[in-house]
């Protein structure tokens, strides 16, 4: 009995992210942009702590593997999605864009589509074990929920144009699939010289929180994504 417990637990920690991300999207949809973010938030700790469970209870499971996709592509493909949809809902169209205003907030759901793209090929790729290649489907989620909790304002202003959010829609799926190396977060010790890009990433991390607010997540995944592509090109 307690062994079946203690197998169930990381599937169970996986269904909380699911479940949180299932509120997500309803939040999304009612334009409760803070609750939408809080709530991915929320489905990101519980992604986070699901594979350590499994590790460390040594859980693991087919039926994880593919429960943990599911999740994660409801939590950080479908509620992005839903958030970027209804923005596009409330932006202002000039006249001259008036007949594709009820068909562009569509294009939001290719952040679904190529969040699944992004799962499928991570759970099918080797060279993915200790490093990431392509943007992780959580930290896209968290972009555009803090983007437009953060900028809304901004965002449904006459000064931003749908084209530009369309724009990069376009260019945040494809960094999903894109065969970029990013680094993981992953410590395996505390040594400056092992983890000195990692470092670097969280202490520059510190003043986008605190001086931000809502939308500091947005400025850290743009951060993630330029200290990946520098790193990369000196190495």
């Amino acid at each position: 009995m307690t062994n079946v417990i203690k197998k169930n637990i990381p599937n169970t920690v996986t269904c909380l992210n699911l479940f949180s991300g299932c509120i997500a999207c309803v939040m999304a949809f009612e334009a409760r942009y803070e609750l939408a973010l809080l709530f991915i938030i929320l489905s990101s700790v519980f992604d986070f702590f699901d594979g350590m469970l499994a590790r460390a209870l040594n859980a693991h499971s087919i039926i994880g593997k593919d429960l943990d996709s599911l999740a994660d592509d409801v939590s950080f493909g479908f509620a992005p999605s839903a958030i970027v949809f209804s923005l596009f809902k409330e932006m202002y169209y000039p006249a001259s864009m008036e007949f594709i205003a009820p068909y562009l907030p569509y294009a939001a759901f290719l952040i679904s589509v190529f969040s699944a793209l992004r799962l499928a090929k991570f759970n099918n790729d080797t060279r993915q074990t200790t490093s990431f290649i392509g943007l992780p489907v959580p930290a896209n989620a968290l972009f555009w929920a803090s983007l437009v909790a953060g900028a809304h304002d901004i965002l449904i202003s006459e000064s931003c144009h749908p084209v530009y959010l369309f724009i990069v829609v376009c260019l945040f799926s494809w960094l999903l699939v894109a065969e970029i190396p990013m680094f993981s977060l992953k410590f395996k010790n505390l040594s400056w010289n092992d983890n000195k890009i990692s470092f670097t990433f969280l202490i520059v991390c510190i003043p986008f929180l605190v001086f931000l607010g809502i939308s500091s997540f947005a400025a850290i995944v743009v951060w993630y994504i330029l200290l990946s592509l520098f790193t990369r090109k000196s190495k």
